[in-house]
């Protein structure tokens, strides 16, 4: 069988395959994101080759054409980028340096009646960025009440300050909030910290750094991790409502077998029975609520303190009005929230740390946080003129796309235009 290809011709052109960066590129401009870099996190050091903008854009780069780590730029991406007229294209070690000129120290938090100390990592400069960029970009809106979700996260590496997890994997378990599809606050701490170990002050400066931002807080809904008595008083104080996984205890099993007017309910096409009681546990002045779902098993065995073969779930929440099925249906749906770990880790380098220290990693993962939330922008315009490109589209699809498409920059009467070799509809982003 004869190949197909039977002659190649080399052009000495400079045609970039990512022609789709340079609109990226102009956006993260236009959107004011460049000034707001600048301004927040100010002038590098005397000699600075390059600004703090034009560290995070390259950064953005990297993740917008494929890469996943600094040395990709040197590698890979550097002759393309540098086609684009006027962009400053700072190599991996510029972008190192950069990373670890925005670190704040550890801070060690000690566990109270016990000897252990744990390392966290704060970084409310950075923090701070991120919710102004959100709300520059009109991703948030100041005065406006938003859904909270908070979450640990294990980042699995083996860098020389990496503690063995609860999974005996080593890495950090840092502290994540968002709000939807959008990631507001990040804590760093270390991998073997207990997931309710300095959470409430945790959550504290979370809240407090959106209502500085003048972003108030609706509902907040939190796992199992969150359920005691100081990180329920922070979150009832700054929330309307709130909705957190009850873990079982002796007394509320005794109390949950006392229940007599269950109800029948389906929930996720599944047929359960749900209840509700008060509960006045951890603060006897508040009035909570307690909502039980119990899920018959095909398990014969029978629970020695249940008396049956059920599943119970419990919800604490201060939410009265809504019925246990709307509570319930609510709550579950924090799985589309913990979708965003999914992302970041796959799409936006959080498997591959590039420092070897807690505080400089603390400025990578928020860094690429703020790389989401402005991709989650960047689509969502897209997305109201490429047919093929949704709202919910990942980066993979999104480079293949949109990204990726050979392009040449043309200086022609005294202006540079962007030459498309595509058929699809690029000038309508700029209409």
């Amino acid at each position: 069988m004869k190949s197909i290809v039977t002659k190649v011709v080399k052009l000495s052109q400079n045609i970039t395959p990512f022609g789709g960066i340079s609109y990226v590129n102009a956006e993260f401009t236009n959107s004011g994101l460049s000034q707001l870099i600048d301004s927040e996190l100010g002038v590098r050091g005397t000699g600075a080759g390059y600004s703090y903008s034009e560290i995070f854009r390259t950064w953005n780069n990297v993740f917008f054409c494929g890469g996943e780590c600094a040395e990709d730029i040197q590698v890979h991406l550097r002759d393309s980028l540098q086609q684009i007229p006027d962009n400053a294209v700072p190599g991996p070690d510029t972008l190192l340096r950069g990373v670890k000129e925005l670190a704040e120290e550890n801070t060690e938090v000690t566990v109270s009646g016990s000897e252990n100390v744990y390392k966290f990592n704060i970084n409310d400069k950075m923090n701070k960025l991120n919710i102004k960029s959100l709300l520059l970009t009109k991703q948030l809106k100041k005065g406006d009440c938003y859904d909270f979700d908070y979450d640990n996260q294990i980042i699995s590496h083996e860098k020389y300050d990496a503690k063995k997890t609860y999974k005996k994997n080593t890495g950090y378990f840092p502290g994540v909030a968002t709000i939807g599809n959008k990631i507001v606050y990040i804590e760093n701490r270390d991998g073997n910290a207990n997931v309710k170990t300095g959470q409430a002050e945790t959550l504290e400066r979370a809240y407090k750094l959106l209502e500085e931002q003048e972003i108030t807080v609706n509902r907040s809904r939190m796992d199992a991790g969150s359920y005691s008595e100081a990180i329920i008083k922070v979150v009832s104080g700054h929330s309307k409502l709130f909705y957190i996984r009850a873990n079982r205890c002796m007394s509320l099993t005794e109390r949950i077998r006392e229940i007599e007017n269950w109800k029948n309910a389906e929930i996720n096409f599944i047929d359960c029975q749900v209840a509700s009681l008060e509960f006045t546990q951890f603060l006897e002045e508040r009035r909570y609520r307690l909502v039980v779902q119990r899920e018959k098993t095909d398990d014969p065995q029978i629970d020695l303190f249940t008396g049956d073969n059920c599943i119970y779930r419990c919800i604490l929440t201060n939410d009265w009005d809504s019925s246990e099925q709307e509570v319930i249906e609510y709550y579950n749906n924090r799985g589309s929230s913990e979708q965003t770990f999914d992302i970041q880790n796959n799409d936006f380098g959080w498997n591959h740390l590039p420092c070897s220290d807690m505080h400089h990693n603390t400025v990578y993962l928020i860094m690429t946080a703020m790389i989401k939330n402005f991709y989650n922008y960047i689509v969502e315009k897209v997305s109201k003129v490429f047919a093929d490109i949704l709202p919910t589209s990942r980066l993979k699809r999104f480079i293949f796309r949109f990204i990726c498409v050979s392009g040449r920059w043309v200086y022609r009467s005294r202006q540079w235009t962007l030459n498309l070799y595509t058929d699809r509809p690029y000038e309508k982003l700029l209409a």
